[in-house]
């Protein structure tokens, strides 16, 4: 099959559009495209030298959904079907897979950085791990729930995060606006903390009980805030988990910062900048700060199933563009011109 994608050739250099022939080996699929949407990850390896595993030339792009048009031996059963391809996709036998650490599989495949990615007409696969969702659903706009989504779900469900307890989002874009919005569906009292009016705006319509801009608030006061927050519902230290998804050095730090006795803090974010802290809380507090990769391809149907139901809303923090488009939209995010997840769309 002839398929067309736009490769990196060189970091910060403009992507080519290029065509190769694929075919789906065993226990593979080939999807075609319905949308991939843009990671700041991807712009890490484009703008900021974070390694692939695959060198350049490269297609870039994990958030993918879309129909199998082709399937191998074994995977049959998934051609026709509409689905969200898992940005960490685990083989599922090594050792690590096999125990429950699919995560850290060293045989992982991770589109855009394994292998080649969504920003593409088509991608193949391997067919293990892929989500089914339902036909007829907006299979665009579900391209978010293989990264975007799925990702702060899964950190929300390593802390444990219940009904009643507290969620700290330090970072309210296209991570964080969705990890707000499953915390509130799991039942929990959100705060959202960013630096632009605009997202916290749009999360006071979807979850966040309070939304503060912390552009010129000093820690100690944020501090105090939270505290309040949580002591006015009743919720102790030990149940306020903190989720830092802003992906930079001043987000980290104050994610930290906000640790108390018995708290957990969940790395969501990512930035290949370092960040000074004084790590020694942990021992102090009895706290916990665990960093997540991915999300487990078995929580997949949960989250479509939130989706479905209206639970998590979608469309308010998704922008639509022609994939031909992907140079000048990764020119607009590395700018922050752009204050919604794009997911580029191939043109029929």
């Amino acid at each position: 099959m002839r398929v067309a994608g736009w490769e990196v050739r060189e970091p910060g250099r403009p992507m080519v559009l290029a065509e190769r022939e694929e075919r789906a080996g065993a226990g593979e699929v080939i999807v075609e495209v319905a949308g991939c949407g843009v990671c700041h990850t991807d712009l890490g390896y484009f703008y900021e030298g974070v390694p692939t595993r695959h060198p350049f030339p490269l297609v870039l792009g994990h958030e993918i959904s879309g129909r199998v048009v082709e399937a191998g031996d074994g995977a049959a059963s998934w051609l026709g079907r509409s689905v969200v391809v898992p940005a960490v996709i685990p083989c599922g036998t090594c050792p690590a897979c096999l125990d429950g650490r699919g995560s850290v599989c060293p045989k992982q495949i991770f589109p855009g950085n394994d292998v080649h990615g969504g920003f593409a007409t088509h991608v193949r696969v391997p067919a293990r791990g892929l989500c089914p969702v339902p036909e007829g659903a907006d299979l665009v706009a579900l391209a978010v729930i293989a990264d975007a989504v799925s990702t702060p779900y899964q950190a929300i469900a390593r802390s444990g995060l219940g009904a009643g307890d507290v969620a700290v989002f330090v970072g309210a874009g296209g991570v964080g606006g969705f990890g707000v919005q499953v915390a509130a569906a799991l039942g929990a009292h959100v705060i959202a903390l960013d630096v632009d009016d605009a997202k916290l705006a749009a999360l006071r319509e979807h979850g966040a009980a309070a939304t503060w801009n912390v552009a010129a608030t000093e820690l100690k006061e944020l501090r105090k805030r939270v505290r309040r927050f949580a002591e006015e519902r009743g919720v102790p230290t030990w149940r306020t988990k903190i989720f830092e998804t802003s992906g930079t050095p001043a987000g980290q730090a104050t994610a930290f910062g906000l640790l108390a006795h018995g708290g957990w803090l969940g790395v969501v974010g990512f930035t290949p900048k370092s960040v000074e802290v004084r790590l020694s809380n942990l021992m102090a507090f009895d706290a916990v700060a665990q960093g997540t990769w991915g999300c487990a391809p078995e929580l997949y149907p949960e989250i479509v199933r939130l989706v479905v139901e209206g639970k998590i809303a979608l469309e308010p923090f998704v922008e639509r563009r022609p994939l031909a488009s992907v140079n000048t939209t990764f020119e607009d995010l590395h700018a922050r011109r752009v204050a919604r997840r794009v997911i580029l769309v191939p043109e029929a």
